[in-house]
Formats: C-alpha cells, structure tokens, sequence
C-alpha cells in the first residue's frame, strides 16, 4: 500500500507541472483562439533561466523572480512579433507559426545556454518525509504550494479585477467589447505574459527536481496541451485537473510497468480523450473560469 501512495504523491507532484503548463495553454485559447505550442519552451526559459543565474552566484529566489519577469516578457514580445501579425490568418496557419516560435526558442537557448544541464538546489533542506508509509520529496510541496497559490491568485485576478472582467468577455464576445472601449489585442497581449509567467513558474519549481537543458520544452509543452485538452481546453480548471491526471498516469505506468510506457499511456490517454469526449472531461461553458 505505501508503494501505491509513493506513486500517487510523486504523480501528483509532477502533475503540477503540467497543471500550470496546461493552465497557460487554455488560458490563451480561450482568450484569442489560439493554441499555443510554444508554451513548454517557458518551462525551459524559467528552469534555465533561474539555474544560470543561480550558478553565476545570484541568490535562489532572486534568480527565480528574475527569470519568471524574463520569460513572461518572453511570452509578450511572442504575442506581439508572431500572432499579433497574423491574427487575421487561419487557425492553422498560426498553430505552425507557434511552433515554429518553439523551435526558434530552442534554437536560442542552445545557442545561449549551450546543450548542457543546469542544476538548481532543493527550495528547502531535509530528507524526505512521510506520509501514509509514503515518502513525499520537499521540492514536490513547493510545486503543489506554487501550483495551488497561482491558481488562486488566477481566480481572484479573473473575478476580481477590472482587467480580468476584461479578458473573460473577450472570451465570450471579442467583437462586442469593441463596443466599450476593450482591446482584444492588448487582452491577448495580458494572456501571453500570463501564460509565459505560469509557464516559468512551473520550470522554476520543477528545476530541482528535473535540471532543465535546452531540449525540455517541447515534451513539456505537448504533456500541457495534453492536459489542458483532457479537461475541456477551454477550461483552465479543466486543464489543472487534466495536468494532476497525466502526472498520476506516468508515475503509475512507471512504477508498475516500465519508464519506456508512460508517454505512450498519457498519449494514448489523450487519443481516447479526443475520440469518447472530444469536448474534453470537465470543460465548462465558455467563459474564462479556474
């Protein structure tokens, strides 16, 4: 039984990862129609970016805030640069062109960075601890903390502020908030830098426990989208639930069977996801929503 609770904690750990990638992704679909390829590249753009600074000697949360600032300006300029100049272009057009964006992220972090990992210290000392017989690794209860406090300051930033009542009616109607003076092109701006910012959050905290090198964004990205369509796509809880889904598939498909299986579970979850309820397990109305 403790093996059974070693494997749904660790899942659930690492399944806030994806829970904030796939936040991210259904985040900015909602917002502007767009699915966002790029969005695993900002888990790289943060893990590296804080390691880097760390290893050059700045302190660990200095490092971290820096490169959560960094990869959300990141996340604009990406809004900016690439989909703003084809918001009139087909919804295929500008799936390529994120790719293309993650690619060229990439490119310029090998460049930058070089092919190397990079290492980050545990946000907290100590061996880890138990609960129910099982062994719980600190630096997954600083992904869960992380995780649940963005996904609250999400809720009280959607429902509570004027800039978020802006973006949830553009969700609902981006030609009628013309009408009162609402830019849905700075709105997608606001979602881009959001999403970026989830994005290296989740690199942030996950760096300790996976060094990040230039090469992690793409599977991270494909393990979001994965997340965010399994709950509905355009439901950021949806994708929170989806993302705490995927990481319980791959920590039980490599505790019980082998490493080599997990991807094809989670993939094959997502196929039978896209073919029994393509609308996704939880998605909600199409309202911006956590």
């Amino acid at each position: 039984m403790s093996q059974f609770f070693d494997f749904t904690l660790s899942g659930l750990g690492a399944g806030t990862t994806y829970a904030l990638v796939g936040l991210g992704v259904a985040l900015v679909y909602q917002v502007t129609g767009v699915i966002n390829f790029a969005q695993g590249d900002f888990v790289m753009l943060g893990g590296l970016g804080c390691a880097v600074l760390h290893e050059a000697g700045t302190p660990l949360w200095v490092a971290a805030l820096t490169a959560i600032a960094a990869t959300a300006a990141v996340g604009a300029l990406l809004d900016l640069v690439v989909v703003r100049r084809a918001r009139d272009a087909d919804s295929e057009r500008l799936i390529i062109l994120t790719i293309g964006a993650s690619v060229t992220l990439e490119g310029a972090a090998l460049l930058v960075f070089g092919p190397d990992s990079h290492f980050v210290p545990s946000f907290s000392e100590g061996h880890a601890f138990e609960v129910f017989g099982a062994h719980v690794v600190r630096q997954y209860v600083w992904c869960g903390v992380a995780t649940g406090l963005a996904v609250v300051l999400m809720w009280l930033f959607l429902t509570r502020t004027l800039w978020g009542t802006a973006m949830r009616a553009t969700a609902m109607e981006p030609e009628a908030v013309r009408l009162v003076g609402v830019s849905p092109a700075r709105m997608s701006l606001l979602a881009f830098t959001l999403a970026a910012a989830l994005g290296a959050l989740a690199g942030v905290f996950l760096a300790p426990l996976q060094p990040p090198d230039a090469s992690v964004g793409i599977p991270f990205g494909l393990k979001g989208f994965t997340a965010a369509v399994i709950g509905g796509l355009v439901s950021p809880a949806g994708a929170v639930a989806g993302g705490l889904l995927v990481g319980l598939v791959e920590a039980f498909a490599t505790g019980y069977l082998s490493s080599e299986y997990k991807d094809t579970l989670t993939y094959g979850l997502l196929l039978a996801v896209l073919l029994l309820r393509p609308t996704g397990l939880l998605r909600r109305a199409s309202v911006v929503r956590v």
